[in-house]
């Protein structure tokens, strides 16, 4: 294929992985923005380059005009979770979502059955349907869900085996499973404690929220001219602010709303 048909076949890929991306960071934001917890920590995603497209290609024995149908992860979208759990909320997500905006192809769990390598992670095919200029095309792409540990460990191997052309010394290739040992412990550790940890983001966001909330209604009094009282309330907001005292954040949150919703009633 010339380099001007891979860049129009590779448009609706760049698309897909942008729209799934966008779709992903939108539940996770929505959770957040609500004080629930989200297992989505943060999402990436890439489209394969031609060389390593047509290098597995050839590796799979794979012909040109298969290309689209047989390599599944040109399009890839990487979700990362804090603990081993969520990995499983995450798929579910993604299962809810089968027959309305894509459809799963199959599911492939690494985690359960981790690689001899030490690889772990949960995959998962999709059929994603793009609109482009020329008519909707439906095309494959992968989904992988990790942890932060399985994915730095993920990252480190395939760096090596970028630079041994999946012929990594023996030497090296131990190491690399003992240190899939070792993410597999760190992991484990963190879904002992998952609960403290899970309260103590939840208390963060919650507070992010309300200190959001006080400073946009404190502006909104202001415009609406009433900047004696918006100064008052930044100042007791500011005091509030240095002892960090959320139930205390909350009061002062609620006596702004009311004393908005007082002087919309009156205009």
């Amino acid at each position: 294929m010339e380099i001007l048909q891979w860049n129009k076949i590779l448009i609706p890929y760049e698309q897909a992985v942008e729209e799934l991306k966008v779709k992903f960071k939108a539940i996770r934001n929505e959770l957040r923005a609500t004080n629930e917890y989200s297992p989505i920590e943060f999402v990436t995603g890439r489209v394969k380059k031609v060389s390593s497209i047509l290098e597995k290609a050839k590796k799979y024995g794979v012909s040109t005009e298969e290309i689209e149908e047989k390599i599944e992860d040109i399009a890839g979208i990487r979700i990362m979770c804090q603990f081993i759990d969520d990995i499983y909320k995450v798929r579910e997500l993604i299962r809810q979502r089968d027959g309305k905006d894509l459809r799963i192809v199959y599911e492939k769990d690494y985690i359960q059955n981790k690689k001899e390598s030490g690889y772990q992670s949960y995959h998962i095919i999709i059929r994603y349907p793009i609109q482009t200029a020329f008519g909707e095309k439906e095309i494959l792409a992968e989904i992988q869900i990790r942890t932060l540990a399985m994915n730095f460990w993920a990252t480190i191997e395939h760096s090596l085996n970028y630079k041994y052309k999946e012929n990594i010394p023996e030497k090296i290739r131990e190491r690399l499973k003992k240190s899939a040992e070792a993410a597999q412990r760190l992991d484990m550790e963190m879904w002992e404690i998952r609960d403290e940890i899970i309260n103590a983001q939840k208390l963060f966001e919650a507070k992010s929220n309300t200190v959001s909330s006080i400073v946009n209604n404190i502006q909104m009094l202001s415009l609406m001219g009433q900047k004696s009282e918006a100064q008052e309330f930044q100042e007791k907001f500011e005091a509030l602010w240095e002892k960090g005292n959320i139930h205390e954040l909350n009061e002062l949150a609620e006596r702004i709303r009311h004393r908005i919703a007082k002087y919309q009633v009156f205009e």
